[in-house]
């Protein structure tokens, strides 16, 4: 796998190479830029299979990097370096875009590597780029990008009915009645949408979207019903909670 690095720092560009040289034996060929444009043309000259970027550089963000390469020619992944921002941290997660927080750590940098094989040839990237570029502009989150067998399908929260675990993968139903198996835990999900008010865990297995509640049914210990025929289970811990709740929307 060949591999360039885009920083303007040179302790970072070497420290990177380092880490991939000691732990990463699939990267056999890496090269360096210390700017957006010359990471442009190596990118262009030498046809990476990934790319490591970081965001805050003079001149051009790493995030502009959509304005000078051609949509045709993302033949490659990439994972951003940046450091510690909890709204970047979001942003990356909504978009499934790899990222690595400074100082780079040797675990962190395998575990991102893994995922960009196991994505590689099934990824919209300039899709996945523009909507990140939108979040970290607009200050605002409207979809989530659920990454499947086939590719990534971006979804607005709206379409969200609710989210159901499934041992180690995340079922979503969505409006209209389909559905979407993502290998990430239920967990992975709650945690990106807990700041998203309209998102309630009723039950250790679900996260409904409260704007998709048609009823709430006493009967057989308590249950949600929701749009699409779905009927979601509540813990008994959580109903006065969420009664409470329901009465204020």
């Amino acid at each position: 796998m060949k591999a360039i690095i885009i920083d303007d720092e040179p302790k970072a560009r070497e420290v990177l190479k380092i880490l991939l040289k000691d732990h990463c034996p699939e990267v056999t060929e890496i090269s360096n830029a210390p700017n957006l444009l010359q990471g442009v043309e190596l990118i262009k000259n030498e046809l990476p299979d990934l790319v490591f970027l970081d965001i805050e550089m003079p001149q051009h963000s790493g995030l502009e990097i959509t304005e000078f390469i051609d949509k045709n020619h993302f033949n490659f992944e990439i994972i951003f370096t940046t450091a510690y921002s909890d709204y970047a941290i979001q942003a990356f997660q909504l978009n499934a875009i790899d990222y690595l927080l400074k100082p780079l750590r040797p675990e962190k940098l395998k575990q991102a590597l893994k995922r960009v094989i196991e994505l590689r040839g099934k990824t919209q990237l300039t899709e996945r780029l523009l909507e990140l570029k939108n979040s970290f502009k607009e200050a605002n989150f409207s979809k989530i990008a659920l990454p499947y067998s086939d590719g990534i399908k971006f979804v607005e929260f709206d379409n969200i009915i609710a989210i159901k675990a499934d041992g180690m993968y995340t079922e979503f139903h969505l409006i209209g009645k389909e559905k979407i198996l993502v290998s990430k835990p239920l967990k992975h999900f709650t945690d990106i949408l807990d700041s998203l008010k309209t998102f309630y865990k009723p039950h250790r297995s679900y996260l409904i979207n409260l704007r998709h509640i048609k009823e709430y049914v006493r009967k057989d210990g308590g249950y949600i019903l929701m749009e699409g025929d779905l009927d979601i289970l509540i813990s008994k811990d959580k109903r006065e909670e969420f009664l409470t709740i329901v009465q204020s929307i």
